[in-house]
């Protein structure tokens, strides 16, 4: 599912009562498109509305561009922490992509565990890196 407003867009999912919100935006000043490099950051919102504590424990990413080309990344928590959520909480964290085409995607999935020793996956969203759109100009026709 997404959202627009004022040009952000925000995709959420909702999965084993993990609730996951990204917003993906273009970084012009990290970027440097003559020699393929288009920078890309995004903000993460992660609630629990279990109704138990649950830790972050890892991530699951697959990264594309805008030719298909597929990365894989995984490791321990988020931006260096594994959040404990207790029930109703939200962990917000920012992180970034580079890419060599003006587009991509990524999605992917948290490893969770839950107070009483249950691990399970919390879903991230299908959402996609697009540089803003340059405004048209109008030709005049004489």
């Amino acid at each position: 599912m997404m959202e627009n407003s004022n040009d952000m867009v925000t995709y959420r999912d909702t999965f084993n009562a993990i609730s996951v919100e990204v917003q993906p935006f273009f970084v012009p000043e990290r970027s440097l498109p003559a020699q393929r490099v288009y920078f890309y950051a995004y903000a993460i919102s992660i609630t629990n509305e279990r109704e138990e504590a649950c830790k972050l424990l890892k991530r699951y990413w697959i990264i594309k561009d805008g030719l298909g080309q597929e990365e894989r990344v995984e490791g321990e928590g988020v931006v260096g922490k594994q959040p404990w959520l207790r029930p109703g909480e939200t962990f917000k964290y920012a992180s970034f992509c580079p890419l060599h085409t003006p587009q991509g995607n990524m999605r992917g999935r948290y490893e969770m565990l839950s107070e009483h020793g249950q691990r399970f996956m919390a879903r991230i969203p299908l959402f996609f890196f697009r540089p803003p759109s340059q405004p048209t100009q109008m030709k005049s026709i004489s």
